[in-house]
């Protein structure tokens, strides 16, 4: 019974990896077929790579250094700020006592769990008043209505599972609350930091509503600049697939890079909340 148990456990994660798999691996082998290739009637897993793809997206009038500098810059600022200030304002939450603590835990979070189409509008009137849109801050700022709360919500997780008590023998030997949270909690919840980073930079730079709302000539992304070969005239595939392993390939690397801290931070009850 308990092989059989096995067997189907094993079955299930064999088909997991498949559905999740087959398409980023055929994504990126389709990068490198010619077109002839890639329209051809029967699947071609045998063929002669080409970089003309990834050399199409990198020259002429629409080259993409310009949409990968935009999506660095928005996406990375907007964690960096979502972490930096998460973990204050979680720390605080969680070392407070207050009434309505509960309430305002859940207050936070409820502000993520709106569709992005619902607040599409709002911020709109809002960047338009402050003479945000079309620029790169505005779209920072945009990022962080959702990344910042969820950073807030998860990083409160963490401080509130950690024992008060270790921050209190910091503090009888000398250190201040400050330097207590910098030199103790900071630490121990290192896994806690690294999940929220990596949740906060992958929807930043996937996301492509907020890309195509706000930003301008300027300050478009690479979300933006696929769909951007998408035309009238028909679909530019060999460069699609090479953007589509742009976007995707770095945010590969950086979760198996932290895969150690990724897994232990999502293990610890990270977002049951207080």
């Amino acid at each position: 019974m308990r092989g059989a148990r096995q067997v189907a456990l094993y079955g299930v994660v064999a088909l997991v990896l498949l559905w999740t798999l087959v398409p980023l691996v055929w994504m990126v082998l389709s990068s490198f077929k010619s077109p002839d290739d890639l329209v051809s009637s029967t699947p071609r897993l045998l063929f002669a790579p080409t970089f003309e793809h990834y050399i199409g997206l990198f020259t002429g009038g629409n080259a993409l250094g310009g949409y990968i500098k935009n999506s660095l810059i928005a996406a990375g600022a907007s964690t960096l700020i979502a972490v930096v200030l998460g973990c204050l304002a979680g720390y605080g939450l969680a070392r407070s006592r207050f009434r309505g603590k509960h309430h305002v835990s859940m207050w936070i979070i409820s502000t993520r769990m709106a569709p992005i189409a619902a607040v599409i509008l709002p911020l709109y009137a809002v960047f338009r008043a402050l003479d945000l849109l079309n620029t790169t801050p505005g779209l920072i700022i945009a990022y962080l209505t959702f990344n910042l709360p969820f950073a807030i919500w998860i990083m409160n997780a963490f401080f509130a599972d950690l024992p008060v008590a270790l921050e209190e023998a910091a503090m009888v030997d000398g250190a201040s609350r400050f330097g207590a949270f910098w030199r103790v909690a900071l630490p121990l919840t290192a896994p806690g930091i690294v999940t929220t980073g990596i949740l906060c930079l992958v929807f930043s730079w996937n996301d492509y509503a907020f890309a195509q709302s706000f930003a301008g000539p300027g300050s478009q992304t690479l979300p933006v600049a696929a769909s951007q070969l998408i035309t009238q005239t028909g679909i530019n595939w060999g460069q699609l697939m090479a953007i589509g392993t742009i976007v995707v390939l770095p945010m590969v690397i950086v979760g198996l890079a932290v895969r150690r801290y990724l897994v232990k931070g999502l293990t610890l009850g990270a977002v049951t909340g207080e």
